[in-house]
């Protein structure tokens, strides 16, 4: 796999700009492969309640450890950077925060506020943590009217103790299942592979995603962040990515993105639009 590392205009500007306003995003604290495409067009997924995880999944590259307080200042400072970048669909997702009451919902909840309040044609996106199961932060976060609900199922329910330690399978789903219950948004989640799942895991996952309530699919490569972390078990060849794309299609859901480089917020608008198209 190879993706183009150029640091066109927009990559800088977007660069100072988060300097500047003190945020944090996903791109750069979980070592996104497709950072500099998403920078080079202006875009990125703001990352929220610090970069400071309590958790510590074995697949993942933020920090872990203990949280500073959030930032009540936060909310402002990204309508401010998302209406400079001039977007028309946010992205917005966080750390997880075991230390905090509501896990950080209530946080998730003025930033989606504050977006609505620049006035700007915006849609708006969520990506949570599972909340400890807690169906009222939830509900926090719907009640703010976020376009898109995502929280990611991440793998196949046998190797779930293992990749995600402090979390659970029947939980994600259960966060989703609320999601979809409470209504007004488009429920999203996404698998990683090549963590050594079979084929028929995949596909076992996609119905549970479905019972679940969840209408958007993102499928993408796992790639260790370091050698500390869980090893890839294989990397999947593009023809099989597009095969599973076909059949979660198939199956039902209604925008579907599967490749080697695609990750939770990959090309968020456009899989917005085409869910929006099929219903």
């Amino acid at each position: 796999m190879r993706t183009p590392l150029r640091t066109d205009r927009d990559y800088v500007r977007v660069q100072r700009l988060l300097e500047d306003q003190s945020l944090h995003t996903v791109c750069s604290d979980a070592r996104c492969p497709n950072r500099h495409r998403c920078w080079n067009d202006g875009t990125a997924t703001f990352m929220i309640l610090g970069n400071v995880c309590t958790r510590n999944c074995r697949f993942c590259a933020v920090q872990k450890g203990t949280p500073a307080a959030p930032d009540a200042d936060e909310p402002a400072r990204i309508a401010g950077a998302v209406h400079k970048m001039n977007l028309k669909h946010a992205v917005i997702t966080s750390v997880t925060r075991d230390d905090l009451s509501d896990g950080g919902a209530s946080l998730f909840a003025e930033v989606i506020r504050a977006l609505r309040e620049t006035g700007k044609d915006l849609t708006v996106e969520v990506l949570v943590p599972d909340f400890l199961g807690d169906v009222s932060a939830v509900e926090t976060v719907m009640n703010a009217k976020p376009d898109v609900f995502n929280h990611n199922l991440e793998t196949v329910r046998r190797l779930q103790p293992e990749i995600r330690p402090m979390a659970s399978y029947e939980t994600s789903l259960g966060i989703l299942r609320a999601a979809s219950a409470w209504g007004g948004a488009l429920i999203k989640s996404g698998l990683m592979l090549g963590l050594g799942e079979a084929k028929d895991e995949i596909l076992q996952a996609m119905d549970d995603l479905l019972d679940a309530g969840c209408e958007l699919l993102t499928m993408g490569q796992y790639l260790a962040p370091s050698p500390a972390h869980f090893p890839v078990s294989r990397f999947l060849p593009p023809e099989e990515f597009d095969e599973l794309g076909r059949i979660a299609g198939d199956k039902g859901f209604k925008a579907v993105a599967s490749g080697p480089l695609v990750r939770s917020s990959f090309h968020a608008a456009q899989m917005l639009a085409r869910a929006k198209g099929a219903a």
